[in-house]
């Protein structure tokens, strides 16, 4: 086998054979096929695309190059979600633990924010002591004692996606749905969950911006999961504008315990509760209420076993940015646009992410929203807090909500979309 005549397969439009998926990723995680090579092949693939086949079989051997976790010894069902990234999705804050709170078991493998996309990780680490980085053996006796876990994927899974993944985000080929696909489910599926539930984000501030490249994406995952033998379904969400009221890390901490505690914004707690219904149907708890479960206290009860049990303080008191900077309404009406994508970007310009994947955060930074598109608003009132430790950023932030949070006529007509928009699977 050479990496040649695989690039020259794909170059061509050919279909891969399993034996040349099979030897690419293996020799690509060894380093016997170069950077430059692999880069060669997955432009090709951005460009030509993948059949089924082919997509099952790359995840398969992506699967493959490292190892596969087991929690056959847990005494409950396991459930994940996987979320494609947004601006301000907190979710997976509240949903683990109030997953966990109506029974299941959620073995939630997270990332960190890279760009306008805030990280799980990134989040978390903002509650003083918490920790992302836990062995296999803390992660199921975290998952025995409390139900739900949520840390960093440990080196030894999918090693060959760590290194595509990375490759892929310096030569143009982030979007190819087939590389999206197999990149997001291997490390699922070798993380031995049970079942799963993907939440595919759709508009500005999603990876996927157009309906049916999301549709596209979410429906190839089901069918990678079912090739798998891990009951999947997607539901298809909107990220026009961001989700509740914070983008940012403690800022999102602090909205998600309000969640937990009864309260927070509604659009925060109906895709939360969505989700939820999804994933214990999945386990096969479809008696399970996470309604009563998030207003009964047994959701809240389940976070702070959840935190402590990595380290963190749930009582400590959460990081606040040194200066702050309001936007104002610049007229009364109606809001008509808070673009997700600019919020996103301001929170990052801000410090609330990173451009590289070395770059450190500040917890404290973010974009706080005071109003949502439909809402109305009054000249000279509040409309957006800019928070952090470094006021030079302002300026740059403000350049990125320009012309991107609008008002209209108050008598403006205005239909807010629903929280799901499509469900596969």
């Amino acid at each position: 086998m050479d990496v040649i005549s695989v690039i020259r397969t794909k170059r061509d439009r050919g279909e891969l054979t399993a034996d040349q998926i099979d030897w690419v990723i293996d020799a690509y995680t060894r380093g016997e096929v170069a950077h430059e090579q692999m880069s060669s092949l997955a432009m090709a693939i951005f460009l030509n695309g993948m059949n089924r086949t082919e997509i099952a079989r790359w995840t398969a051997a992506m699967i493959n190059s490292g190892e596969r976790m087991d929690f056959s010894s847990l005494p409950r069902p396991t459930t994940d979600k996987h979320s494609t990234g947004g601006v301000g999705d907190k979710i997976t804050l509240p949903l683990a633990p109030l997953v966990a709170a109506c029974g299941a078991a959620v073995p939630q493998l997270s990332g960190r924010g890279l760009g306008h996309t805030g990280g799980t990780l990134d989040k978390l680490e903002s509650i003083p002591g918490w920790r992302a980085g836990l062995s296999n053996d803390e992660m199921l006796a975290v998952l025995h004692d409390v139900g739900s876990v949520i840390c960093a994927a440990g080196d030894g899974l999918a090693p060959a996606d760590k290194k595509l993944y990375a490759l892929r985000d310096v030569t143009g080929t982030v979007e190819a749905i087939p590389l999206i696909a197999s990149s997001i489910m291997s490390k699922k599926i070798a993380e031995g969950t049970g079942s799963l539930v993907l939440d595919v984000k759709v508009g500005s501030g999603a990876f996927m911006k157009h309906l049916d490249d999301a549709r596209e994406l979410a429906s190839t995952m089901v069918e990678l999961g079912a090739d798998h033998g891990v009951s999947t379904v997607a539901l298809l969400t909107g990220m026009a504008t961001p989700l509740g009221l914070t983008a940012g890390n403690a800022l999102e901490v602090r909205e998600s315990v309000e969640v937990l505690a009864g309260g927070g914004p509604q659009d925060v707690i109906d895709l939360t509760l969505a989700l939820a219904r999804e994933m214990l149907d999945a386990a096969g708890l479809t008696d399970a209420d996470p309604a009563r479960a998030l207003a009964d206290g047994s959701a809240m009860d389940h976070w702070r076993r959840m935190i402590t049990a990595q380290g963190g303080d749930p009582d400590a008191a959460l990081p606040v940015a040194r200066e702050q900077h309001v936007v104002t309404a610049s007229a009364t009406g109606t809001l008509t646009t808070l673009d997700a994508y600019a919020v996103g970007l301001a929170a990052w310009r801000l410090g609330a992410g990173r451009a590289r994947k070395e770059d450190p955060v500040q917890a404290g930074a973010g974009v706080e929203l005071h109003a949502k598109p439909g809402d109305p608003v009054t000249a000279g009132a509040p409309l957006l807090t800019l928070h952090t430790d470094t006021p030079e950023k302002f300026p740059y932030a403000l350049e990125a909500l320009e012309g991107q949070v609008l008002v209209g006529p108050a008598d403006t007509a205005f239909a807010t979309p629903p929280v799901v928009l499509e469900r596969i699977g």
